[in-house]
């Protein structure tokens, strides 16, 4: 069941890109109904897995290389953090599928759009599944692939050429410390590419504290690239220039959480590592210069953007505190509202034609829909209680209390800090769009 929940979005992607492309033509209506079929049964398969744990195959091991001594496997690892990452990737991509319908309805690479999110959506739950670091590492490099293809679906305006090339780039930078560290353990240990036997070792004590410290390194460095963190954060909000379900699907659920999942995968060798503190400074420090960015900008997209780069240093910081249910909840909560408000922005588009909040306002009346869900996602944001929000970034600042002395203190206060600049950047975005009168 596991593996049909992985096939299915590819042979989604076979199709759109062949059969529906040749037979139909590029705008065929019928590829956005066929995308949504695919990852709505992957969605289904994925919440059976998850409320029927007992039930399933916890791991699926295959040979994928067998040369001399070295035998390299194709598996599947089902856990209970995979069980949650495979509802979100396809729970969120089965949600942008269905709004994607009429959003990119009358665009002439219609079925070229929904043949990359079908393409996207695997290789994000081949990601979140993979037992082996190296098929991981090929998923994550797909996920990169695919994201610039669609940053960059509109390819004739030169900025989403610049912009998904940018994106691509940077990224890359961290992937070299991602294989880095692969061929560092391979050097090591052929056998510890296998997370299981990774987390056998480590816990043997057969893996020192150097040898953790040294391949967390270059794995953080991944992390760091894939998920926008300080200093390689400036590209996610420039990502903004592809399709609006786009942004909903990779910058806030998807592609952006990867490098909090890698880090939440091995989780086990960062924390016998010596660079916890580390990893929780880096996700403070982005926290804090995301939140302030998010303050002044006055396109909505781009609001949004340092919202989910803010947010993705909250889960980073709990994370580096040892905190790891907390940041695991606040990925979970925040992938839905997140969006939702990117959803919820390309509906204001489409109504004012613009994505500039000096140009919008007085629009409660007239998108009275659009309006309460865009409410009641920036209250969740904002960490209003009693909404999720409220809860999982409760948990991530009463962590940082329960870390105590100089440190935990330090970024309790700036976990204070920032979740006030959220709510006021929230706010701020809710009043300039849809109170006072129209300014457009």
């Amino acid at each position: 069941m596991a593996l049909m929940v992985l096939i299915i979005p590819f042979v989604g992607f076979f199709i759109n890109s062949t059969i529906i492309r040749i037979l139909f033509g590029s705008e065929s209506i019928i590829s956005g109904y066929i995308n949504s079929l695919f990852i709505g049964i992957s969605l289904l398969l994925s919440l059976i897995i998850l409320f029927n744990p007992s039930d399933i195959t916890n791991q699926i091991n295959l040979t994928w290389l067998n040369l001399f001594d070295l035998n390299i496997t194709f598996g599947l690892l089902i856990d209970p953090l995979t069980s949650i990452m495979m509802v979100v990737v396809s729970g969120i991509s089965f949600l942008v599928q269905i709004y994607s319908l009429g959003y990119m309805h009358g665009d002439k690479s219609y079925t070229r759009y929904f043949a990359y999110m079908s393409l996207f959506t695997g290789s994000m739950l081949g990601l979140v599944m993979s037992r082996n670091i190296l098929q991981l590492f090929i998923f994550w490099e797909l996920v990169g692939v695919t994201s610039y293809l669609l940053i960059g679906f509109w390819f004739n305006r030169s900025s989403a050429a610049v912009a998904a090339k940018k994106a691509f780039i940077m990224t890359r930078f961290g992937d070299f410390g991602f294989l880095f560290s692969i061929i560092y353990l391979f050097n090591f240990n052929p056998a510890s590419l296998d997370i299981i036997e990774l987390y056998k070792m480590i816990a043997a004590g057969t893996i020192s504290t150097k040898i953790a410290t040294i391949a967390s390194l270059g794995f953080l460095f991944g992390a760091i690239g894939k998920s926008a963190q300080f200093p390689l954060h400036s590209w996610l909000p420039d990502a903004m220039e592809g399709p609006t379900s786009v942004s909903a699907l990779i910058h806030s659920a998807t592609m952006v959480t990867a490098g909090v999942f890698l880090i939440a995968r091995l989780f086990p060798l960062f924390d016998h590592s010596q660079i916890m503190i580390l990893i929780a400074s880096i996700g403070a420090i982005t926290a804090l210069i995301a939140a302030t960015m998010g303050l002044t900008s006055t396109d909505i997209k781009r609001v949004l953007a340092y919202s989910t780069i803010s947010q993705l240093g909250y889960m980073v910081m709990a994370l580096g505190l040892g905190a790891y249910s907390a940041a695991i909840f606040h990925l979970f909560t925040h992938a839905f509202f997140k969006a939702g408000l990117f959803l919820c922005a390309g509906s204001v588009h489409h109504a004012s034609g613009t994505f500039n909040m000096k140009f919008m306002g007085g629009l409660q009346s007239k998108m009275k829909l659009t309006y309460y869900s865009m409410l009641i996602c920036g209250v969740s944001l904002a960490g209003i209680f009693p909404l999720s929000g409220f809860w999982s970034k409760d948990e991530i600042i009463l962590s940082t209390f329960n870390h105590g002395g100089f440190i935990g203190y330090l970024f309790l206060l700036i976990g204070l800090i920032v979740a006030f600049m959220t709510a006021f950047y929230m706010f701020r975005t809710i009043s300039l769009t849809f109170y006072g009168s129209f300014r457009g």
